[in-house]
């Protein structure tokens, strides 16, 4: 009996061990490692949450359906991929799915995303994600505190994604095992009529290198799951292997595809569409080829079509499946008619994520597309136009001006923006598509930072950092076209995301209208409230009476109440700390904390049923947990750091938990796929045994826990109530659900509102309007900064107005008003009364434009009568435009400048009870092209010389000239472009001048030789050289360097005592400056003055022979002339040497008469003597034609011409010009070769 008994038990052992030492015997190392935990927190939301998305902080909206990508890696790489460093980068998609490598970085100015809820960074919206589904889950697991964000993106080549391995593929039947209210299990035995669960394990074999996958769900009852699995080569940065694999039975069984795709193919990512989840999309690896694989039914084939552009995400039509919008590695964007088989460049230099499609009902084409595009360093440009034809001429520029870059986005009705100057930032909103109009905080808000949160139901949530706070931001509403913004909450509690995204502490409760969570900071503690009217009334939350062990807590209200979690998921695969469903309205299931303020210790979940107003708490650590069959059950799986095989089922609301194996052997648990809203009852478990271990994907049909589909008596009603007041939002509504316990399977389609009843308006109906506070009493009460009285629009249009009582209705909100209507404005008669508080400015208050551009000038009346009342506006420049009301001003009035220049512009407003008026002066410029110093290269000390700053093009009264000399400290600062200065100390002195227009800055710089005396002389060239002269400095500094050169080389005088001027324009001219020997004591002053003016007559001497010449080209050859001889320094008032030209031909043409009239009657040889006289000699003295010292000239006397030929080359001579200067008193000598200018 023994024997017989040992052998049974030993038979029944085999029996039982066999299985798992198959599936499971080589990895039968489990690692509970302390840093391992159950959940790692990475990218994505779980189906149907809602998340705040971050996109320069405005968040609205977006709903996942279950489409996600697994990771993996080994757990030195998990703890890589979850620390951005200098070495690796975060990737963040932006909005609509497209993502861009970044590090962690904290933005300012206008904050602007897509999902409406939450704290991460999502995509916009079920139409527009890029890859549904598709996610990431690392294999190593990342402790909660660490907080991870990947802003919601699917981070195609950041390390950790899943490593997927085959096993063998089991199937067990796994029924209720334990009862969380201590029920025994009805029996041993499965019985198909007891709560059970079908579960088969698979996992993936041949790819056991591949460290990353890509899952995703086709979804709508579709059997299809695509497996993309990839080696990512983190030494190389690039994918170097990759596998695709597709189950069509809920994931049973896998194929794998690489022969249907290229076995030599390498895949980089993969997207659905989401209007037509048949068609996929996979991205080829740039770095092996760029192709895009396209397939029309659900990857049973694929069509390869090459690119020429590297993809970095993709955003789908919201309504047409075929167009799509791709964004390039630089900065480009195509679009696709034919679901990405031909491509076309719509627009080059757009921001990332900054590109929309056409909202449908809103824009007239259905593929237009707003994008903005960067103009320079911060600074962009908003811009519409068609996807197949946005040439320049078919674009529009819908907003006046620049924008600052990361700052554009279409969500909704609305359209926002932001410009920053000097150093504050305005915010403006289109809504319906009309023109911007900047959006109007409370006066004395002060905005330092804004993040638009929701645009539901026509209306804008935006959190708002006032001037006076650091950490916390305040929650602001707007009116329907969300220009109007009133105050709901003060000290929102907000923290920044590992990408410097703003998280802020705000939900909405899915279901139930106008009801909202949020955790505010009170007396340095961070406290939860919520609100059932829009956030008119805020309220703590009523703790549980008891403890999950029935316990009572004796917390009382308002010392002691809970503390929710309001962030949202990062990870796809886990619920996150709160969690509704619009299915299941009252429902809500959260982690949190029963004391004085929120704490991330003691944790406990806890779930409402009756919308927030009574708590139960059902688990005393963290869970996740998720909604079952169109919210009808729900499912909870521990948040632990060690592996399970258990999870929980409660079909009545969470008051009964059931407990269940899903599998065999405890699994290390990365993440839950399910798809929402659908009939098949199928969820699929992603984890692994072991660090070392094969991945498993569980797939677990619940269906077993249900008998029967629900009929109408499984049905009951709840009344929705706030506090015992059934008035909610203006209404009494009475919601149908199951009833609690009941084991039939809701569908898809049946009413959750059973019936709603319109209330009797009270005053929490409405929310203060603009300019308006409430008061402790209740009651709305102007600000002081507000006046009332104001009605100047009001009567724009009819001789009536409404005027507000102080209250705007909430919106969304549906109470009737009674027989005694004193929350709705009131129309009143508009009353004949003076124009007072008449305010001028432009549409962007700037006061300055653009010469050509269209100047949009805006007129606000503070009080008045507006539609009797005139106005008339005089722009400056001569013209003048009346109006007979203000009402025709709405718009804007737009005038155009033809000229630069400073205007004075007035606005008159007049009616027969006065007038009022108001002035603007602005500034009209022209962007400065160039700026060019005129000064003289060589001047004398302790006399003034003149400089001109010349610009290009020319300018009137609106320059400022910065003039600074050598190493001064501080510039002269004129608004003329001519200064005159004294330069005492000899050698070279730098001069720069520097010229402010606008934003703009031009500068050039001078270097002027000072000596006490030195001799120039004028010169000019071969007609040739004109052709050749390109008429800028670069020429002219060469040229002047061959000048110097050839005189030097004719005269052996040295290079450093000479210096050549080429000056701008035409015809080419020049001026020679002889500079004393520095070696030369001031003992030997007067001979060195002797010594120039010895110099000086060999140079003249030699250019009137002609005997100077220079190689321009090998043909051409250039022959240098004197036109005239100075002793000064040449002192310049002219704007520019080659500026009035006329004038300069009359003063060389006279001077060559009088020469030709000295000769002709003097009948003197050609050289006559002149008489001078200069500061230092007053003495007059005969200068030579040459000098005395033979050692000092190499041109003899006897190579000059004969009078007779001076004479021949004097009448036949060509007609050469040059500049007429400045100096002093000079007496001039005859010229035998006078040239034109």
């Amino acid at each position: 009996m023994v024997l017989r008994s040992f052998w049974s038990f030993f038979v029944l052992a085999c029996v039982l061990l066999f299985p798992i030492f198959a599936k499971f015997g080589a990895e039968a190392e489990i690692s509970s490692t302390k840093s391992v935990e159950r959940f790692c927190r990475l990218e994505g939301t779980p189906p149907e949450a809602h998340v705040i998305r971050q996109l320069m902080g405005i968040k609205v909206e977006s709903k996942f359906d279950g489409t996600s990508e697994v990771l993996s890696r080994f757990e030195n790489e998990a703890v890589a991929a979850f620390k951005p460093s200098n070495e690796q980068q975060v990737k963040k998609r932006t909005q609509g799915g497209n993502e861009i490598p970044t590090t962690a970085d904290y933005h300012s100015g206008l904050k602007i995303s897509d999902e409406k809820y939450g704290n991460i960074s999502e995509e916009r919206s079920a139409a527009n994600i890029m890859s549904e589904r598709t996610f990431s889950v690392g294999r190593k697991k990342v402790k909660r505190s660490l907080g991870l964000s990947y802003n919601g993106n699917v981070d195609r080549s950041a390390s950790g994604e899943t490593q997927l391995r085959e096993t063998v593929r089991g199937v067990s039947n796994s029924r209720a095992e334990y009862r969380r209210n201590g029920e025994e299990p009805k029996g041993s035995n499965p019985r198909q009529s007891e709560p059970h669960l079908d579960t088969s394990t698979f996992a993936l074999s041949g790819d056991s290198a591949h460290n990353q996958a890509m899952v995703h769900w086709s979804g709508h009852n579709s059997s299809v799951i695509l497996i993309l699995t990839k080696l990512y080569d983190f030494n190389l940065g690039a994918v170097t292997e990759s596998s695709l694999w597709r189950s069509t039975d809920y994931g049973s069984t896998y194929t794998k595809l690489n022969d249907k795709v290229g076995s030599r193919t390498v895949l980089s990512y993969l997207y659905v569409c989401p209007t037509n989840k048949q068609k996929i999309m996979v991205l080829s690896d740039p770095e092996v080829e760029s192709a895009v694989l396209i397939s029309s039914d659900e990857g049973a084939s694929f069509e390869k079509y090459p690119i020429n552009f590297n993809i970095l995400s993709l955003l789908f039509h919201p309504a047409q499946e075929n167009w799509i919008l791709a964004y390039s590695h630089d900065n480009k964007l195509y679009s696709s008619m034919d679901f990405g088989r031909k491509w076309q460049l719509v627009h080059d230099n757009v921001m990332p994520g900054r590109f929309y499609w056409a909202v449908m009902g809103l824009d007239r084409e259905s593929d237009v597309v707003h994008i903005e595009t960067r103009i320079t360093k911060g600074r962009a440009q908003y811009v519409k136009c068609r996807a197949q034809r946005c040439t320049e001429g078919n674009r529009q520029n819908l907003f006046p001006g620049h924008v600052d870059t990361n700052s554009l986005v279409v969500q909704d009705e609305y359209v926002f923006t932001q410009v920053t100057k000097s150093g504050r930032a305005s915010y403006f909103v289109s809504y319906m598509r009309e023109s911007f109009k900047q959006m109007q905080l409370p006066k004395y808000c002060l905005p330092k930072d804004m993040h638009i949160i929701s645009t539901d139901e026509k209306q804008v949530f935006a959190a708002v950092q006032e001037w006076n706070q650091n950490n916390t931001y305040s929650l602001y509403i707007s009116d329907s076209p969300g220009v109007y913004f009133i105050l709901s909450l003060e000290n929102l509690r907000t923290s920044r995301g590992p990408a410097g995204n703003l998280l802020v502490d705000f939900y909405k409760v899915e279901g139930i209208n106008g009801m909202y969570l949020a955790n505010k900071l009170v007396d340095d503690h961070i406290k939860t409230f919520i609100t059932y009217n829009k956030g008119q009334t805020w309220a703590l939350l009523p703790a549980p009476t008891t403890d999950v062990a029935g316990n009572n807590l004796h917390c009382i209200l308002p010392f002691c109440s809970l503390h929710l979690h309001l962030e949202m998921s990062e990870n796809p695969y886990t619920s996150g700390p709160i969690t509704s469903k619009k299915s299941v309205p009252g429902i809500i299931v959260a982690t949190g904390n029963i004391g004085t303020e929120l704490s991330s210790t003691n944790l406990g979940m806890f779930i409402t049923s009756d919308a927030g107003n009574s708590w139960r708490q059902i688990f005393d650590e963290e869970f996740n947990i998720w909604f079952l069959d169109n919210g009808g059950a729900l499912l909870a799986v521990q948040h632990a750091v060690t592996p399970i095989r258990h999870l929980w089922i409660s079909l009545d609301e969470g008051k009964k938990w059931d407990r269940h194996s899903f599998s065999l052997a405890p699994l290390y648990v990365d993440g839950v796929l399910m798809e929402p809203e659908s009939d098949n009852h199928i969820i699929t478990f992603f984890g692994h045994f072991s660090h070392r271990s094969e991945w498993q994907l569980i797939k677990i049909d619940y269906k077993g826990l249900f008998n029967r589909r629900c009929m109408d008596g499984d049905y009951q009603t709840w009344y929705l109530h706030n506090k015992g007041e059934l008035c909610v939002m203006g209404e009494k509504q009475i919601y149908m659900k199951r009833r609690p316990g009941t084991r039939c399977m809701l569908t898809q389609d049946y009413s959750r509102i059973y019936s709603s009843e319109p209330c009797l308006c009270t005053s929490y109906d409405f929310e203060c309007d603009y300019g308006w506070e409430r008061q402790a009493d209740g009651k709305c009460s102007p600000a002081f900064w507000f006046n009332p009285n104001g009605a100047a629009k009001s009567c724009s249009n009819s001789q009536s107005f409404l005027n507000s009582t102080g209250y705007r209705k909430v919106l969304s909100n549906n109470c009737k008003e009674g027989g005694r209507n004193v929350y709705s404005p009131k129309r009143e008669a508009c009353k004949l009364r003076a124009p007072r508080g008449l305010r001028l400015s432009t549409s962007h208050t700037e006061l300055n434009a653009v010469i050509g551009s269209n100047v949009t000038f805006t007129i606000y009346l503070a009080d008045g009568d507006s539609l009797s009342t005139s106005i008339q506006l005089d722009f400056g420049d001569g013209i003048k435009i009346t109006y007979s009301n203000l009402s025709r001003t709405d718009d804007g009035i737009k005038h155009i400048y033809r000229t630069t220049g400073i205007y004075r512009v007035t606005a008159f407003a007049e009616n027969s009870q006065g007038s009022d008026s108001s002035t603007l002066f602005l500034h009209i410029t022209s962007p400065v092209e160039h700026v060019y110093l005129s000064a003289p290269i060589v001047a004398i000390s302790g006399k003034a010389a003149n400089l001109t700053a010349v610009v290009w093009p020319s300018h009137t009264r609106i320059l400022t000239f910065f003039w600074w000399f050598d190493n001064s400290s501080e510039p002269i600062i004129t608004l003329e472009g001519s200064v005159s200065h004294t330069f005492h100390r000899e050698g070279k002195n730098k001069v720069t001048v520097q010229v402010a227009c606008g934003g703009t800055v031009m500068q050039d710089s001078k270097v002027i030789t000072v000596k006490e005396f030195f001799r120039s002389l004028l010169l000019s060239f071969s007609p040739a050289l004109d052709e050749h002269n390109p008429d800028i400095s670069d020429w002219r500094e060469d040229i002047g360097r061959v000048v110097r050169t050839a005189l030097s080389q004719v005269s052996g005088v040295p290079e450093d005592q000479l210096l050549v001027s080429v000056y701008p324009g035409l015809p080419t001219t020049a001026e020679l400056f002889i500079l004393p020997d520095e070696h030369t004591s001031r003992e030997h002053k007067r001979r060195s003055e002797h010594a120039l003016r010895t110099i000086s007559d060999i140079f003249a001497t030699a250019l009137n022979q002609g005997l100077i010449q220079f190689e321009l080209k090998p043909d051409v050859r250039i022959i240098l002339y004197m036109t005239q001889q100075t002793l000064a320094p040449l002192v310049d008032s002219s704007s520019i040497h080659s500026g009035p030209a006329m004038l300069m031909l009359l003063s060389v043409i006279c001077v060559g008469f009088v020469a030709f009239f000295i000769y002709k009657f003097k009948r003197k040889i050609p050289w006559i003597h002149v008489q001078t006289e200069d500061s230092h000699e007053k003495e007059p003295e005969v200068i030579s034609t040459v000098g005395q010292n033979d050692a000092m000239s190499k041109v003899k006397l006897s190579e000059f011409p004969s009078q007779k030929e001076l004479m021949e080359k004097e009448l036949d001579g060509r007609s050469r010009g040059g500049f007429g200067r400045n100096m002093e008193k000079i007496v001039t000598r005859e010229f035998p070769n006078c040239t034109n200018v």
